[in-house]
């Protein structure tokens, strides 16, 4: 039996089909697999970045269980490839498939800055935290070019605004400058995701991520230079660096993160098959075992949607994984905490600014 094709520097190995346009990309996976077998090249594997122009930019947030109520997103679909990504079902609503769709073609919003600087504007709007990077990376690799996310924080800093940020990407030290002049309001607060120690594991988990190296040395800068981090441990995958949560724990908090925390992976819609396609291909030799015990913290499924479980698993293994955790954050967490963002700033500068007309 021929060798399955790989897809190199992708994480996903197929384009799942699209619930929505779900024959259309039966047929399209049916030619590549053909191609495949047949040892050719069935399509580009260059990255596509298309421009589209939305209204809006700033989402509320509605799930009980995320952690913040207001995000944005730069970018649609996500060129890191991690394989375990919840943001990939997201792709399907644009047509798209979840699986290499989500890592190759790149929904760019241009505007995204004069859209949040109106949203700030708006006499309605009462100043709450805005998270970058509710749903794919704002400091994914397109960010080079565009520098979308950089305008935005000049948005963020003329009008005062609190804003998060989420990323596995040392590209935001470029913004270092602006970083620091909204820490020195207490307008900003950072969170790098370090998901293994080991470049191995991060190459075939996430593999156009930046290094744990120049990640490290991420949270190592901003701490210097007053900007607060809180390292995410996420996902964790039992079977794959459920092992590593002590020492993550250790060195995140020796390079100076303020808090951290965590979450357990669920592979939920189309990531089910997506990441099951790939732990076959990539790590044969225990694909079986990680499934089954990612099931076991699920209740026997892959997927689970239930508020305030999905995140956090239960069961034996979730368990686990829970008490490694509650016992690093009291080793090396013990007294540390993130602190709250401002958001009285805001309103005062916003007056300010329509005195003026």
């Amino acid at each position: 039996m021929k060798q399955k094709y790989y897809i190199k520097g992708r994480g996903a190995q197929q384009n799942t089909p699209n619930r929505f346009f779900e024959e259309l990309h039966e047929t399209r996976d049916d030619f590549l697999e053909f191609c495949r077998l047949e040892g050719e090249e069935a399509e580009s594997n260059k990255t596509q970045y298309l421009p589209i122009f939305p209204k809006t930019i700033v989402n509320k947030v509605n799930s009980p269980d995320v952690g913040m109520q207001y995000s944005m997103n730069a970018y649609q679909g996500c060129e890191h490839g991690c394989i375990y990504c919840y943001a990939r079902n997201t792709h399907e609503f644009w047509g798209y498939s979840a699986g290499l769709d989500f890592e190759r073609k790149i929904l760019v919003k241009k505007d995204a800055p004069k859209l949040l600087e109106a949203k700030l504007k708006s006499k309605k709007w009462k100043a709450s935290t805005i998270v970058m990077s509710g749903n794919t990376d704002c400091y994914q690799p397109a960010e080079k070019n565009y520098e979308i996310t950089r305008r935005c924080l000049e948005i963020f800093l003329k009008y005062k605004h609190p804003v998060g940020i989420i990323t596995k990407n040392a590209l935001l030290l470029r913004d270092l400058d602006i970083l620091q002049d909204l820490a020195k309001d207490q307008l900003v607060g950072v969170n790098i995701s370090i998901t293994s120690l080991s470049e191995n594991t991060r190459r075939i988990l996430e593999p156009r991520t930046a290094s744990i190296k120049k990640r490290l040395i991420a949270i190592e800068k901003l701490s210097t230079h007053g900007i607060p981090v809180n390292a995410m441990l996420a996902p964790i995958i039992p079977g794959i660096n459920s092992h590593e949560i002590l020492n993550m724990a250790k060195i995140v908090r020796e390079h100076g993160a303020l808090s951290m925390a965590f979450t357990v992976v669920r592979l939920n819609g189309a990531i089910g098959q997506i990441f099951s396609d790939w732990i076959r291909t990539t790590l044969p030799d225990r694909a079986d075992k990680v499934l089954r015990q990612i099931a076991a913290c699920h209740k026997g499924t892959l997927n689970d949607s239930r508020y305030g479980i999905r995140g956090r698993g239960d069961g034996k293994i979730a368990a686990q994984i829970h008490d490694l955790f509650s016992l690093a954050k009291q080793k090396y967490f013990k007294n540390q905490s993130f602190p709250k963002l401002n958001c009285e700033l805001h309103s005062q500068c916003k007056d300010g600014q329509l005195r003026l007309f």
